[in-house]
Order: C-alpha cells, then structure tokens, then sequence
C-alpha cells in the first residue's frame, strides 16, 4: 500500500513506524504537518501523494476535514477506547492509573472522537516517567494498533463507533489540558507523592517547585524513604550532578533541573519562560551540599560480575552524555576492565541508551564551541576505552540510540540490539561526528554501505541493522526476556571455543587496521572545524533543536521516492 504519515515531528515512534512499513514492502512516506501552514497547503500535499491510507503516528495538529473525508486518516492516540484530551499521559501518571493503553480512530471533526481501528491496553509500571512510558509501552502498544490498521484496511474492513466499544480502562473521558501549574510541587508532601509529579511533568511541561525564592521546574527524580530531619525543600546531598532533598517524608533525588525565569515587561511575554533544561547542580546552587550516593535508580553506571563476565550499565538521561559524564563512564569502564573477568558486557537502562555529546549542557556553556570541543575528546575517550579493552566487549543496544551513541556501542567487538530499537548511525547537526566511527561503521558493513548510512541520513531498525552486518543479533522486546537473552549471548560467548575464535577474530581486525588513534585525529581535525569555526551551521542547527523549532519543510528523504 501507499502509506503517508502525516506527523507533528518525526520522533521516535514515528521512525518506528516508518521503518516497520517499509520493511513490510510498503511504499512509505511522510509529511511534517508543521511545514504546511494552512490547512489547504497540507491538504494540497495529500492531494499530490493520493495515499490508500494516512496514518498520524504523532500528531499535535488538526487535520483537515478536506483530507479526512476523502482519505482513510487514522490517528493513533495514546489513550484506551473512551479517553479523549491532548494531556492522557499525564493524567494517567498522576492519577496512578494502573492500566493504560493506545487506540485507532478515524480523523473527524472532534479531536479523538472518530470510530476505532484498533486498541491494546498495557499495565503501567510503578514509577515510571512520561518520556519512558510513551517510549516503551505506548510505543509498542502503537505498533500493534498500527498493524492491526493496516490489515483492516487492507482487507477492506471498517472501524467501530467508540460508543459500540466497552471501555477497557473504566471510567475514561474527555480530560483537560494540564499546564505547568498543574504539576506544582510543596515540599512538605512525601517523597513519593513529588516523585510521581515530577514523573507525570517529564519532558513537558516540568514540575515546577520553589528553591530559595526562584522557580525551577524539576525533572528526573526518585524517592527513597529516609528522613533526614531537614526542613522541606532544604538541599541534603549531592552526587555527581545529582541532588537530593528534604521533603515532609523520605528524600527526593533530582537528577535534572531548569530554571523559570520571570517574564521581562518590555518583553511583552505574561508567562515565565524554562532556561534550559540540565544536570542538576549546573542550576541549582548545591556546592556546598554534602556528598551523599544516590540511590541505583538513579546512578550513572551499576557494575556487577558473573564469574568471567562482567555487566556495567549505563545511564543517561534522555541519552544525553555530557563533559564529566563521559569522563567518569570512561573511569567505570576502565575500573571494569581491570577485573578478572574475559567479557564485558555494556548496555543502557530499558528506556534509555545513548545519543551522544549533550547539546543542551553545550549550547549553555559560557563558550560552546570549547565545551563542544572538551566533550567531544571525553565521549572518544570512552570509545576508545571500549576499542582498546583486551577482554571481548559485548554492547547491547537496550533503548533507542543516535549519533555518537550508536557510534560508541560499535566500537565494541561485538554488538546486539532489542527488538523494536531504532537506530540513527548519523551525524546530522552540522558536524563531521567522530567516536573512532570512520573505523567502526565501515569494519561492520563495508566503506560503500558506511557511506551510504552516513550520507542519508535516515533512522533503521534493529532488524535493518543486523541484516546488513552493522550488529550482530536481536533479542527480544521484552524488558525481562531481552536481560536473560543478553545474559545468555554472554554465556555462549564464554564457551570456550567460540571465546577462542572471537579473540582471534579480535587480533586480526587490530592487525588489518590502523592505529586507532589515526581515526580519532582525522575525526577531531574535521570536528574542529564545524565546532570553532562553524563551517556548517552547528552553532544554528543545535539551537533550533534544543527549542523544538517547527520545520518549515518536510525534508525531500522522508517523502515519497
């Protein structure tokens, strides 16, 4: 079938999606809704590319009731059959639901209200985030509906009136919009109670809650119960870039933080507007807080070793790996290293892997380009610890990944993926990219399939990516099933035979390449140039994504080919 994703931004879920079709044999295109300023010139697009089926992955906009009444539009939507509102997921986490889900409807004139394609329902994990429930559960819970769509529609059938339909989350309705105030934090509540609110704030809009006299919205927390005597909202410990806080019961740990800052009168602005959003303590003042761990749920790395194996994983949030952050997994890796062990195995957390060099923490610094310029050198550091271990290294793609994430799990001897993992292996805000990948990525596939991936530009799947050699095995999507496969692929690697083979195969790529050091100079002599001398629009490029800038086109790659 022709298939037109018609989308607010083509995020993670739409990039799921778009490869899922593609593989399946479907001609597949897309058309950012926020290149197209009017309803006409969005309905002129549609009317050009005459899809059999628009699909709305992701879509905060209205669709015209010209394309709606003449093309089968379904929007996917992150709610159970009865749900209806632009906030479901933060009404979900904040109410604690317990079971959620996602349905198919037909685009009509009210928002959410048309008939159903198809619904999955899924129950919600204590705890987690918004960014990490839509990431995983919804997205999978998406997938299926997705499928089930276009089978319907391939097959001739026809959706259901929601109203035909038992609600299979009782008591779901129509919701309101829930704005920043919404999620306002008072100290003396538990813990636990600002945890979930800051969870349900994740990404957008924050929690905001009040620091000394100044307003921050808060982001990335966990609780633990212990009480430290302190007076709520006070500043108890510290670690890393991580805070923790007195509360009116237990203690709050704040990995991320970004400050609201008062509208300026001349500026004509009535609300605050969010700073940036970054590590902790690079915005709010605890320099004098004592050190304190923090608890796993919120720690960089977990180590633990398995007889000859050991695991490190690692965290980042939102896959972004800053400066000091990269120098101190560099540390964790080498420590790993040093143990007694023949593999280790490195991976991410169920919702995160990693994305690379952390923009935001570059573009506030007081000179980006050297900021840019330090953690560039720090995430090499890290991939060159993972290139040059002598034990076999195994890195597990466990959430999606981009760029410099992509680039730094290949540098290990071995490499696999989740199912249902999105991958980026490019470079694509106006700079060369290093992470030893002009070694990596042409060693896996070959110069001529490297060039390609580098020079188009476009997201693959886990399955993709094993089919042309760039990992070499997909495990299961599920969270429990994927840990025991992981762990299995670790075994089987320790057999003694295949471990044999393995190191051999590990001396004889070392013998047949040049030092690595060689790809990382010519790397860093390209980097240079796009970070100090901004040869192609990185300075602009990292800005307009940081403030989710709407694209003005819908880039010629995602469209029709």
């Amino acid at each position: 079938m022709k298939i037109l994703l018609l989308a607010s931004a083509f995020n993670g879920l739409t990039q799921r999606v778009w490869c899922a079709l593609r593989e399946q044999g479907h001609e597949v295109g897309v058309e950012l809704a926020p290149a197209h300023s009017t309803p006409e010139s969005m309905t002129h697009a549609v009317e050009r590319i005459d899809p059999d089926l628009i699909l709305c992955p992701f879509l905060k906009h209205r669709v015209p009731e010209d394309v709606w009444r003449r093309w089968t539009t379904v929007i996917i939507h992150p709610g159970p059959v009865g749900d209806r509102g632009p906030s479901s997921l933060d009404h979900t986490l904040l109410g604690q639901s317990p079971r959620w889900g996602v349905t198919a409807l037909s685009a009509v004139e009210e928002m959410d209200a048309g008939p159903v394609w198809a619904c999955s329902t899924f129950d919600v994990p204590d705890g987690i985030t918004k960014s990490a429930l839509y990431n995983s559960r919804v997205a999978d819970a998406a997938m299926e509906c997705v499928a089930t769509v276009v089978r319907k529609v391939k097959n001739g059938e026809r959706p259901v009136p929601a109203e035909d339909l038992p609600l299979p989350v009782p008591g779901t309705g129509e919701l309101p919009l829930l704005r920043r105030n919404a999620f306002a934090l008072d100290w003396r509540a538990s813990a636990f109670e600002l945890a979930r609110r800051i969870a349900a704030a994740d990404g957008a809009p924050g929690a905001p809650a009040v620091l000394d006299g100044r307003t921050y919205c808060l982001f990335d927390a966990t609780a633990t119960s212990e009480d430290t005597g302190a007076e709520p909202g006070t500043i108890v410990g510290r670690d890393c870039e991580s805070i923790a806080f007195a509360t009116g019961r237990g203690t709050l740990w704040v990995g991320y933080a970004a400050l609201l800052e008062k509208p300026d009168a001349s500026s004509g602005r009535k609300l605050p507007k969010r700073g940036p959003k970054l590590p902790a303590a690079m915005v709010v003042n605890a320099a004098s807080a004592p050190f304190k761990p923090a608890p796993e749920a919120i720690a960089e790395t977990l180590y633990h070793r398995e007889g000859d194996i050991g695991y490190l994983t690692i965290r980042s949030y939102n896959g972004a790996m800053h400066t000091e952050q990269c120098r101190r997994l560099t540390g964790a890796v080498e420590k790993a290293l040093t143990e007694d062990t023949r593999i280790l195995v490195l991976t991410g957390t169920e919702h995160a892997f990693s994305n690379g060099i952390h923009l935001g923490v570059i573009d506030a610094a007081a000179d980006p380009a050297a900021e840019a310029w330090d953690n560039i050198n720090a995430i090499d550091d890290l991939c060159l610890a993972i290139a040059a271990a002598d034990q076999l290294t195994v890195a597990a793609f466990s959430a999606n990944a981009g760029a410099g994430g992509v680039m730094a799990a290949l540098c290990a001897d071995v490499t696999v993926a989740r199912d249902g993992t999105v991958l980026n292996p490019y470079y694509d805000m106006g700079i060369f990219g290093s992470e030893l990948h002009t070694w990596s990525v042409a060693n896996r596939v070959g110069e001529q399939t490297a060039a390609r991936l580098l020079g188009e530009k476009l997201p693959i799947s886990a399955a993709e990516a094993k089919q042309i050699g760039l990992i070499g095995a997909v495990g299961p999507r599920d969270w429990d099933e994927f840990q025991r496969w992981l762990r299995a692929v670790a075994i089987g690697y320790n057999e003694p035979v295949t471990r044999g083979r393995m190191f051999a195969a590990k001396a004889r790529r070392r013998a047949e390449s040049k030092p690595l050091s060689y790809y990382r100079t010519i790397e860093l002599a390209e980097m240079a140039r796009d970070m100090f001398d901004d040869r192609h629009g990185f300075d602009a490029k990292r800005r307009a994504f940081l403030g989710k800038s709407a694209p003005t086109e819908t880039p010629e790659k995602l469209r029709f080919r």
